[in-house]
């Protein structure tokens, strides 16, 4: 990922500062100067977050290292209410010192003042991490958070009924995915290739994948390009599948959803990594006959994979113990039986270069058929191109745009009209907050 220049990060910062210092108290929770100064007993430290496995990370943590605590606090996910929490928290001065931030919302949290510089400490692990990581949680010099994950996308597919359906392979492009939905729901109208859903991140996976950027940064100005012919061009094919209903619509990670799953009627999923181990406890009884393979792509002689989500361990506001913040959050991405832990139980794919090597990548999976699904993913990220932007008020582009993804869904807009819509809200939010944007 691209670097964002100083004066656009500075622009950022000046935002919603002001506010967020004013309510913040130097007592409690500290300053936010990252000094700890001598205390009586362990260090401790609160960690808010949704993920599962953390809290077993933590547990490993406070096992071996007595002088520092951490308490794992499970929160809604971030955008069910997590960030909103730790937003306010950070406002009244009484924010955890660490939070599960998700890359997409690091600079909203950046702009709104929520964040603490640990950079001071962090110097010497920044080689540890895939380069374009650590630029997730850098800004204008200042360094938020550490990397925990990047998150890959792949098809997740019933193997064996894709075989009921005479699917002898799973589609390795776009066009052979639409022929395939196509063949599916004539051999059964109440059956349907794949399902599209409400997720705003997952869709800019798919953005991503086509080299379809959403922002961008020149002469001290944002871009905002959800309506460029890149975007229009996965919102027409998308929009095509929808027009001939060959698509599910059941929301996005919906009980809906899985239950069609189980029962046979949504046979894959286009997700990331993380989806793997989601699919595998929502849809048990389908042990050993998912397989993963890789994401369809555009151009096989080409071929580019997209990347959905990938989160930080961020240090917020008013932390006092920065430096023991960071500690906790640089041996959580890139202690062994830590990232092991992460793989088996939350998906991740590792940002740490180490845990590229780690042998839980390496197992044989027994809900998807013995395979070794890593592979897969392993395979696609060097095809997966990093100069992705976030924007700065990723909180409302994705609420809109989760909305229009709903109303195309079920006829009331179309893919097309909704990123025309979605761009527009979302370059007038961000001049509200006082941000330069081009156009």
């Amino acid at each position: 990922m691209k670097a964002r220049p100083v004066s656009m990060a500075a622009a950022l910062a000046v935002v919603t500062a002001a506010a967020l210092v004013a309510g913040c108290s130097s007592s409690g929770s500290g300053s936010g100067s990252g000094d700890s100064g001598a205390a009586a007993g362990p260090v401790k430290l609160d960690f808010w977050g949704w993920a599962p496995g953390y809290d077993e990370s933590v547990a490993q943590f406070n096992k071996t290292h007595p002088d520092i605590q951490v308490t794992f606090d499970k929160t809604a996910s971030g955008s069910k209410g997590g960030y909103t929490k730790m937003l306010t928290a950070a406002k009244a001065g009484n924010a955890p010192c660490l939070g599960q931030v998700g890359y997409e919302t690091l600079p909203s949290f950046a702009a709104a003042g929520a964040l603490t510089d640990i950079g001071k400490y962090t110097a010497d692990v920044k080689g540890q991490f895939a380069d374009w990581t650590w630029k997730q949680v850098t800004i204008d010099g200042k360094t938020y958070g550490i990397p925990v994950d990047t998150a890959p996308m792949a098809l997740m597919y019933r193997k064996d009924l894709f075989a009921t359906y005479g699917i002898d392979k799973p589609p390795a492009t776009w066009e052979e995915y639409a022929a395939d939905a196509a063949k599916v729901h004539a051999a059964d109208p109440t059956v349907y290739l794949g399902n599209f859903g409400n997720d705003a991140y997952n869709y800019a996976g798919l953005a991503w994948q086509a080299g379809a950027a959403w922002f961008g940064t020149g002469n001290d100005q944002w871009r905002v390009t959800l309506n460029s012919d890149a975007n229009r061009k996965v919102a027409s094919y998308w929009q095509d599948l929808l027009d001939r209903k060959l698509l599910k619509t059941d929301p996005s990670n919906d009980a809906s959803q899985f239950g069609d799953m189980a029962s046979g009627k949504i046979l894959s999923d286009v997700n990331a990594v993380w989806d793997a181990p989601i699919i595998a406890s929502s849809v048990k009884d389908g042990a050993g006959q998912w397989a993963v393979a890789p994401m369809p792509v555009w151009d096989a002689a080409n071929p580019a994979y997209g990347n959905d989500g990938g989160s930080a361990t961020a240090v917020l506001k008013g932390c006092a113990h920065a430096k023991e913040a960071a500690e906790f959050a640089t041996w959580m991405s890139t202690n062994a039986d830590s990232v092991g832990n992460l793989i088996k139980v939350t998906g991740i794919y590792p940002a740490a270069t180490s845990g590229l090597s780690n042998p839980a990548l390496t197992q044989p999976d027994a809900f998807y058929g013995g395979q070794v699904i890593y592979d897969v993913f392993k395979a696609e990220t060097a095809h997966i191109t990093t100069d992705w932007q976030w924007g700065p008020t990723m909180t409302q582009t994705s609420t809109d745009l989760g909305d229009g993804l709903g109303k195309a869904g079920t006829g009331g807009a179309t893919l097309p009209d909704v990123l025309a819509d979605v761009q527009g809200r979302t370059a007038a939010g961000m001049k509200q907050q006082g941000l330069a944007v081009a156009g």
